[in-house]
């Protein structure tokens, strides 16, 4: 394991994770720093869990979750004015250095601002340059100062185009490896589940946008699911960022109450999820939960991104486990008017009904999770930012 070298007091770190799931890497980063170096004074964009380690939040993960083409385009007078602000507050502070997690859009033009002031810039988790906007490999060239990936495949990739890249493996693996669970009854139990259920979990996401659209369908699947056999429990993991109204709204309108549990237990102890296509499925594979990812966006958004998109698969489960430009698929995929109740419903019993399919998968996932483990991303990140600190 990399070790972390004490250096000379003082340090200033600026972050930008505009993500729930940026938000909680770079938090795992951010106490590896401050293990070692806590004078370091961290500040910019980020979530509850930076502002736990004391960081200083100019915007929050709730005011930066913008999705789709157009959502950013009907917010582009507030996005204007974030990046402004920013601007403002790194040329009054002047940090030593820029950890920039994902989040492209605004992370690469700022990578740019930060080249101009001779601010270091360590990105860490790459943009998805492989899946579309290949033309985003430029900017990473001029002003990315180190490029940190946490997907092996990503260092050809990025050496294809004269980048290093440095894969310090995957922060979900490391996230779930200190988690404890009760055993199966006694969760079940205390869930008042009954004991012979078959559970399914009910994942959809951490966007209000994506539960919008997606969540009434999970619903309406679990109806069905429910229909078919009579045995069926289901568990509901909400985001803590959203409005619990949101979810309400959409189970009195189904007539179906699922028991709400936190994420990491609806992954844990369901035989099968329903997931949002997103970081939630990388999650589900990490635990060898057999899955349907599931994805919907306004038309708009979909038909420009079936244009720009290169991939096959979008679930990562899939991306991991095939590559780049496989095409067969560990998890099956629903996108867009397939991402429907019953075509979900049809899916999910495929799996449920037959042990041989579930087992199959199970072991792809397995497989599929190898690929990701390292020993610690966030020491590794903090590591390369003491360097510049």
């Amino acid at each position: 394991m990399m070790q972390l070298q004490r250096a000379k007091p003082s340090g200033k770190l600026f972050v930008l994770a505009g993500e729930v799931s940026g938000d909680l890497h770079a938090a795992g980063v951010v106490r590896s720093l401050l293990e070692a170096r806590p004078d370091v004074r961290v500040f910019g964009v980020g979530g509850p869990k930076l502002r736990e380690l004391g960081a200083e939040l100019l915007y929050t993960t709730d005011q930066m979750s913008i999705m789709g083409f157009v959502e950013v385009l009907r917010h582009a007078s507030f996005l204007r004015k974030v990046i402004a602000d920013l601007k403002r507050a790194v040329l009054r502070e002047k940090p030593d250095a820029a950890l920039l997690i994902d989040y492209p859009g605004m992370n690469l033009h700022l990578a740019a601002f930060f080249r101009k002031q001779g601010i270091p810039v360590i990105y860490y988790i790459s943009p998805q340059v492989w899946a579309w906007k290949e033309g985003r490999v430029e900017k990473i060239r001029r002003y990315v100062d180190r490029l940190l990936v946490i997907f092996d495949f990503e260092v050809d990739f990025y050496r294809k185009h004269g980048i290093v890249a440095e894969f310090v493996g995957n922060p979900v693996v490391e996230e779930l490896a200190g988690l404890e669970f009760p055993s199966r009854q006694q969760f079940l139990e205390d869930a008042g589940i009954d004991p012979g259920s078959r559970v399914v979990g009910l994942l959809p996401g951490s966007r209000k946008q994506e539960i919008e659209k997606i969540f009434p369908e999970m619903l309406g699947a679990a109806v069905q699911l429910q229909k078919h056999d009579g045995r069926m429990a289901f568990l509901l993991g909400k985001s803590p960022h959203i409005d619990s109204s949101i979810y309400e709204r959409q189970i009195l309108k189904a007539g179906l109450k699922p028991v709400v549990r936190p994420a990491y237990d609806v992954m844990h102890f369901s035989d099968l999820v329903l997931v949002t296509s997103g970081t939630a499925t990388l999650e589900s594979l990490c635990f060898g939960v057999p899955m349907v990812v599931l994805y919907r966006t306004a038309r708009l958004n979909y038909m420009i991104g079936k244009r720009l998109v290169k991939l096959k698969n979008i679930a990562l489960a899939n991306i991991v486990a095939g590559g780049l430009h496989a095409e067969n698929q560990v998890v099956p995929e629903l996108i867009q008017e397939r991402a429907n109740a019953l075509d979900i419903s049809i899916e999910a019993s495929k799996i449920l009904d037959d042990p041989d399919v579930a087992a199959a998968m199970r072991q792809g996932l397995r497989d599929a999770r190898s690929r990701l483990s390292a020993e610690s991303p966030s020491r590794h990140v903090a590591a390369v930012l003491l360097e510049y600190l």
